[in-house]
């Protein structure tokens, strides 16, 4: 299976980790494959678990994104939805953009978001290298997806034409903690290689907090 294939963005991951902490998605073995994700729903008790909340605090993540009732937001790495439901209330007036390589993710998130009322919300199937974001936008939210994407730097590098002067990158990971639930540790990032590689794209950064979330750092990058 070639890399694109097996890149599986965002929170298509994390909840295998985060609910059992058994390593679920992940292959241990150094290739890494990934399940196929057709059933979205099926995944759905997974990923938007309850129990999820408590270690992912994610009403505290969205207060980092300090979003206006008018923003522009790509989530990447959208998966069921889960932060993505958080955000639409924040941006009655804005838009946000449902980003995952899994069409059928993106699907489900679209019509989850229209079953919760929300029409500002637009799905679309990226490719593994590029988001395909069709404007710029003033956020974009990218939770325990990073570690995933290749040529990362040049991924970046690429990204900023698609990001608002004076917007911003909120990056959310894994901490390479072996005692820590998540991916595989080959595959984990420090803050300070994500920052590293960051500015390497010539992307400052701006807030680093690896104090609130028990298993992950954050961290906002500008332009």
């Amino acid at each position: 299976m070639s890399v694109m294939n097996r890149l599986v963005l965002g929170a298509l991951v994390l909840a295998p980790f985060g609910l059992s902490g058994c390593g679920g998605a992940h292959s241990h073995s150094g290739d890494h494959e990934h399940p196929a994700f057709d059933n979205p729903q099926a995944w759905a008790d997974q990923f938007d678990a309850p129990e999820r909340d408590a270690w992912q605090k994610p009403e505290q993540v969205v207060r980092h994104m300090e979003l206006s009732s008018d923003s522009v937001v790509a989530d990447l790495g959208v998966g069921t939805g889960y932060f993505v439901m958080r955000i639409l209330p924040e941006v009655p007036v804005g838009k946000v953009y449902a980003v995952d390589v899994e069409a059928a993710m993106v699907d489900y998130t679209v019509q989850r978001s229209r079953r919760g009322g929300f029409e500002q919300v637009q799905g679309i199937v990226a490719a593994p290298d590029d988001p395909r974001l069709p404007e710029a936008v003033d956020v974009v939210l990218i939770v325990n997806t990073y570690h995933h994407l290749p040529d990362r730097v040049r991924y970046f590098r690429a990204l900023a034409s698609k990001v608002k002067a004076g917007g911003r990158i909120v990056l959310v990971d894994y901490k390479t903690d072996p005692e820590i639930p998540g991916p595989p540790l080959a595959m984990r990032l420090t803050a300070d290689q994500v920052a590293g590689e960051m500015a390497e794209a010539g992307w400052r950064l701006k807030t680093r907090s690896e104090g609130f979330l028990p298993r992950q750092y954050l961290l906002i990058f500008e332009r």
